[in-house]
């Protein structure tokens, strides 16, 4: 399991996009799995924004009560596209918290 999202992320930070899909795509269906890890990444990750919003996809995708915390944090950042996968993230959580923060968001327009 480690050595499946070693290899991902070493994919993921190639400079050929078809090695970064194909590294994307190996951990897409195994994020749950792999959240701890994701969220450190996401949070260590301060040059490659297109890895940064990949890496908040993968949380988000892991349904995973762990990812609240992230993806409420995300949901107040300034950039557009974090908020957007922060949202995103916690439709797919579908938790009573997750859609009481989805509300707020959109009361305050930080969301559509």
């Amino acid at each position: 399991m480690r050595r499946r999202f070693e290899r991902a992320m070493w994919l993921m930070r190639r400079r050929d996009p078809q090695l970064r899909e194909d590294g994307f795509h190996l951990l897409l269906p195994h994020a749950a799995e792999h959240v701890d890890e994701l969220i450190a990444e996401f949070t260590a990750e301060t040059e490659d924004h297109g890895l940064k919003y990949w890496l908040l996809e993968l949380i988000g995708e892991s349904r995973s009560p762990a990812a609240l915390p992230t993806l409420i944090a995300q949901l107040h950042t300034e950039d557009e596209s974090l908020r957007h996968w922060a949202a995103r993230g916690l439709e797919l959580l579908a938790t009573p918290e997750s859609r009481h923060e989805l509300w707020k968001a959109r009361t305050n327009a930080l969301i559509e």
